[in-house]
């Protein structure tokens, strides 16, 4: 098998799965040691393991201004928002994107925006459905607010949903980061939510599928319209 076909199915991992995959592995030898079978679907459970925390390479559009998703998924929600009190960033509403992730997505999250981070904040709470609308305010979440070079400042939030139980921020308050930049994980199925800057509009739409890195939700230098569609 050459380099190529072996890099399209092995990933890079993040750290943070390295414990959880060891521990799969091991609840699997002691399942072959019961029963042939069970060891074979603790295999795959181990493989899905490993893909859970697999953390590609991401080839994000340099042109400045250009929004991207922070997670791979599905936009749930696209609505005007008052965005987490803690954050900071007033109580006017802004245009929130919400991108939900399945246990089956890649769950790095990445900074939308290049900016620096000018408030992180956790606030415990529910552990709700995370594709529900009130899992925004209800969950368990993560916050951060992020200010552009040019001044503008937008927020970013990770959301807990009905099986994570871990909200992973590796970055730190006054840290300046680029675009596509890692910046924390979710564990296990979660949802992202993007409070765009004033007076930018999203340029995707509900059901459609989110690239973390790659796929542009917003353009700062476009004045275009936002888009109709999708699934409701």
């Amino acid at each position: 098998m050459s380099v190529s076909m072996l890099s399209t199915f092995i990933k890079p991992m993040h750290p943070e799965g390295r414990k959880f995959v060891a521990i799969f592995a091991g609840i699997t030898l002691v399942l072959f040691l019961i029963w042939g079978p069970l060891g074979w679907l603790g295999t795959g459970l181990t493989v899905w393991c490993y893909y859970f925390f697999r953390d590609p390479v991401r080839v994000t559009p340099a042109r400045e201004g250009l929004m991207v998703s922070p997670a791979d998924g599905v936009v749930s929600l696209l609505e005007p928002a008052v965005p987490p009190a803690e954050l900071g960033l007033g109580d006017a509403p802004m245009t929130r994107v919400s991108v939900f992730m399945s246990v089956f997505n890649c769950h790095v999250n990445r900074l939308p925006l290049a900016g620096r981070i000018t408030r992180i904040a956790y606030r415990p709470g529910k552990f709700l459905n995370a594709s529900l609308d009130k899992a925004s305010s209800d969950n368990e979440r993560n916050g951060l607010a992020v200010e552009t070079a040019d001044g503008r400042r937008y927020g970013v939030v990770q959301i807990a949903g009905l099986v994570a139980r871990r909200i992973l921020c590796e970055v730190k308050e006054g840290q300046a980061l680029m675009t596509g930049a890692r910046f924390g994980l979710i564990r296990f199925g979660s949802r992202l939510d993007i409070y765009l800057p004033e007076g930018v509009n999203p340029l995707v739409c509900i059901g459609q599928t989110m690239v973390a890195g790659e796929t542009v939700i917003a353009d700062l230098a476009s004045d275009e319209a936002a888009r109709t569609g999708g699934e409701r």
